[in-house]
């Protein structure tokens, strides 16, 4: 690679072509695999577990004192009160793996006091590897990318995934997939979400929707849209998207049509859940239970250590365990960046 990276970026990448490597070797002969259904349609084999336990092996030999959160360990790796968190996928796309479908890859993100700083996807079928760095711009290979120049819907190819857990609120969905695609030109579902915000990051989408998403699922991607000049948020445009189980990503005009579209859909506001077509009560089943209570658990950890944050900065005693608004958190991520060593 031309550019010089950064040294967390450049561990990244190391642990994502050693995890690679061994999804490529596994490939070669996919009916040898055991695998285990973690619940409906929601599959693990000892190829997700082998390629996460390198990169966390890797990750955590540079780095130790760093914390982890890995979608088939969570947070068992690692230090647990590390400002550091590195956030894998080893697999995202196991099903088309399993199937022998080569539209997969691994998704490494390393966040620092809730910040994604460094991301790497890479496919290892097509050696295809997306990164970047906060500020640094985003890059595929060693070519600088950038998200499509589209502005109208009706010109703009939009990804997608389907809800495919026991549970999942389908006919929501099918609204929400009927008002995108009567304004699109095509919608499209590969079946892994992290090389569907990098192909958003990429130009070859416009625009991208997906629920029941998990950290694991979108935070290297994120941020390579967002250094790619795309825009990321949840279903009403706020940048509150990691444990939201809604993401929308897209070029500047784009993604503001999509967000117009998908408001009515959003999970966030909760009193207002129960009134979308009793989405309230279904939607808890769009996930697995486990990653539920993970990510809520999660949500809960930052949600405090924000309003601790904005409590100490207006001079309070103790913090109000109030939800921080989007400003209130754009505002102080830029308070932060002065602090960040990147």
């Amino acid at each position: 690679m031309s550019q010089t990276l950064h040294p967390m970026l450049n561990i990244a990448i190391k642990a994502a072509r050693a995890a690679g490597a061994i999804i490529n070797r596994a490939s070669l002969d996919i009916e040898r695999l055991t695998v285990v259904s973690k619940s409906h349609n929601d599959f693990v084999t000892e190829v997700d577990k082998a390629a996460e336990d390198v990169i966390i092996a890797t990750v955590l030999d540079a780095y130790p004192g760093h914390g982890i959160l890995a979608e088939e360990s969570g947070r068992t790796h690692g230090a647990k009160d590390s400002d550091f968190v590195w956030i894998i996928d080893p697999l995202d796309g196991t099903t088309n793996f399993i199937h022998g479908l080569p539209v997969y890859a691994v998704s490494i993100a390393l966040a620092f006091r809730g910040q994604v700083q460094q991301a790497v996807v890479y496919d290892p079928s097509r050696n295809d590897l997306f990164y970047a760095s906060r500020g640094k711009g985003a890059y595929m290979n060693d070519r600088r990318i950038r998200v499509s120049k589209r502005t109208r819907m009706l010109e703009a190819l939009i990804g997608t995934g389907f809800p495919f857990r026991k549970g999942d609120n389908f006919q929501r969905y099918m609204k929400m997939f009927e008002d995108v695609m009567v304004q699109c030109a095509g919608l499209r579902r590969p079946g892994a979400a992290s090389l569907d915000l990098c192909y958003v990051a990429a130009g070859f989408y416009d625009g991208f929707f997906e629920t029941g998403l998990s950290p694991w699922d979108i935070a290297a991607g994120s941020l390579i849209i967002t250094e790619a000049g795309g825009l990321v948020g949840n279903f009403t445009g706020e940048p509150d998207f990691m444990y939201q189980r809604e993401i929308v990503a897209g070029t500047p005009r784009i993604y503001g049509q999509l967000v117009k579209t998908l408001a009515p859909y959003t999970r966030v506001i909760t009193d207002e859940a129960s009134s979308l077509d009793g989405a309230g009560a279904d939607d808890e089943g769009e996930s697995d239970a486990e990653d539920d209570a993970l990510i809520a658990s999660l949500q809960e950890v930052e949600d405090a250590a924000q309003a601790a944050k904005l409590a100490a900065a207006n001079g309070e005693d103790k913090p109000k365990r109030t939800r921080i608004t989007a400003a209130a958190k754009a505002a102080e991520d830029r308070g932060d960046k002065d602090a960040a060593p990147f």
